[in-house]
């Protein structure tokens, strides 16, 4: 066995499915050793941002490790922000670079792709992995892929791995197999005990979910959950999507004032707000005018739990949600809150196109062909998916990076065999969208509905005396043909439905379908999200 193959065999081992990668001279090594191999299938994209996206997606909807690939130098640091993206949202991605062999550097020459130094690379990955290793030596890579994919899928968060090109074939043991750090038992029947006396307690306890539930495959686990505590459940904006199709009591998405309002009563005025796998950021709970006190909240997130001011370090969500599971019976009367009734009923006329009638149209498609997973990019997109009934979402809704969409629908695809829907803006789409391209060679069909507005919107709301969030008007259909699949644009609500309706009946190719919306039409959503952000800018002190 040679290194390659022993490192693919620990990412088989760890739950990788497939790898996104593009190749170059220093990589060449070990994507051969990929190829013939055949352990994991490897899908090649056009630009390496697209491939860290793919990866982050794959690995988000799975629950399971995300693999990209990429060369040395101008290919890993091309997609630095991908994996930016996927560090600050959780998202388990292991980055695969080649590297310059173990005496280049003895020529006195510079080698290309070289930066400032032959470290360069290692130390700007160091600030966006949880861990990392160069493999340049075959008796200590075992126990450095062990350690690495451990932290990986411990933390879930990106990490390194550089194969310089002369170590690819390099004779290697196989890599031991990866194992768990031991839990205190104690210290996690005392906060299991605790939790459970603090939510049995309250009066209007409420259960939020966000990223970590899923990254650590519990959904089940945690809806099971939520029905033996009789808790309604809310999701976070990152969180969109969670428990979907379970049986649990879901009252929506907690948006602070720009969400519904019952659903922010019933998160603000909680007096036992459990906060499970939640990421602190402004996009989940800035938005608010009645300061959620998280001093009196309990929160479960990166290894910890804090309740008010106990904290129990080094406790796996996992391990918690099993203690809890343990400690409780199946409630005699459960929570019931109203499931929120999502739009249906698109009226088919000549009238212009808004996103509010994307959100009717996409909801009319699921309910008589079943839920679509959903890929979205940042932007109105994304807050129109909020009128969206609830299914599959991957989104980066905190680092909120453009260009996700698209890539992100071609992962999600790969990891799942399912077709998704992309949601992309008209931005977003020239930074990624040409990677609909390779859609042929794989055989991916995604229905991609591109809202084009020729502007940055979501920007322009934010600041709408600017010029520059003018974009041109492209013809994003036209390319459709000559990428391998089928594109048309639509201006009115019946050529909207028209082409959904053709969409989902056509497979094998991918479906672009080019919305145009008048400049300064927003969603619902976005404009109560716009005018919250702007009131509450104004009213924090300097």
């Amino acid at each position: 066995m040679n290194l390659t193959e022993s490192l693919l065999q620990a990412l088989e081992a760890a739950g990788a499915r497939q790898i996104f990668g593009i190749p170059g001279d220093f990589a060449l090594p070990y994507f051969r050793v990929i190829e013939q191999s055949g352990r994991l299938p490897l899908y090649t994209l056009s630009h390496e941002p697209g491939v860290g996206f793919a990866a982050d997606a794959a690995a988000r909807i799975d629950g399971a490790i995300g693999v990209a690939a990429v060369t040395y130098g101008a290919g890993a640091l091309n997609m630095v922000n991908a994996v930016a993206a996927a560090y600050a949202e959780k998202s388990p991605v292991v980055v695969l670079s080649g590297g310059p062999g173990k005496h280049e550097s003895r020529s006195g020459f510079l080698l290309h792709h070289q930066a400032k130094t032959l470290d360069s690379q290692m130390r700007i990955f160091e600030e966006i992995t949880c861990d990392r290793a160069r493999l340049d030596d075959a008796d200590r890579a075992p126990a450095d892929i062990a350690r690495v994919l451990g932290n990986c899928l411990r933390h879930s968060r990106p990490v390194y791995l550089e194969i310089p090109r002369d170590m690819a074939d390099a004779p290697c043991a196989p890599v031991p197999p990866l194992t768990q750090a031991a839990v205190d038992a104690e210290a996690l029947a005392a906060c299991a005990d605790e939790i459970l006396q603090r939510l049995g307690a309250a009066a209007r306890p409420v259960l939020v979910v966000d990223v970590e539930v899923r990254r650590f495959g519990l959904e089940a686990k945690v809806a099971e959950l939520a029905l033996r505590l009789s808790l309604p459940v809310v999701t976070c904006f990152m969180g969109r999507g969670l428990l979907a199709d379970s049986d649990a009591s879901l009252a929506g998405t907690y948006m602070g004032v720009a969400g519904l309002p019952e659903v922010t009563r019933l998160v603000e005025d909680s007096d036992g707000l459990f906060l499970l796998g939640a990421i602190l950021s402004d996009t989940n709970f800035a938005v608010s005018e009645k300061r959620i006190d998280l001093r009196k909240a309990i929160l479960a997130a990166d290894g910890e739990v804090r309740l008010g001011h106990h904290v129990y370090p080094d406790l796996p969500l996992a391990s918690l949600v099993d203690a809890l599971l343990e400690r409780t019976a199946l409630a005699t009367h459960p929570s019931r809150v109203a499931r929120p009734l999502y739009p249906r009923g698109l009226i088919a006329d000549e009238s212009a196109i808004s996103p509010a009638d994307i959100a009717i149209a996409v909801n009319d498609l699921m309910a008589t062909h079943g839920k679509f997973p959903i890929a979205s990019d940042v932007g109105d997109c994304l807050f129109t998916a909020m009128d969206i009934e609830h299914t599959a979402l991957v989104a980066p809704g905190y680092y909120a990076t453009m260009g996700f969409g698209v890539p992100a629908g071609l992962g999600l695809q790969a990891a799942t065999g399912q077709r998704p829907i992309v949601l992309v803006g008209d931005g977003a789409f020239q930074m990624t969208g040409w990677e609909l391209g390779n859609c042929r060679r794989y055989g991916w069909d995604p229905i991609v509905l591109l809202f084009n507005n020729a502007s940055w919107e979501m920007l322009r709301a934010l600041q709408p005396e600017s010029q520059f969030n003018d974009l041109d008007t492209w013809g994003f259909a036209q390319t459709a043909a000559g990428l391998g699949g089928d594109g048309v644009r639509v201006r009115t609500r019946r050529e909207l439905s028209e082409a959904l309706a053709k969409a989902v009946a056509t497979r094998g190719r991918f479906q672009l379908i080019e919305i145009m919306i008048p400049r300064g039409v927003l969603s619902t959503t976005l404009t109560r999200f716009v005018n919250a952000v702007k009131r509450l800018t104004v009213a924090v002190p300097a």
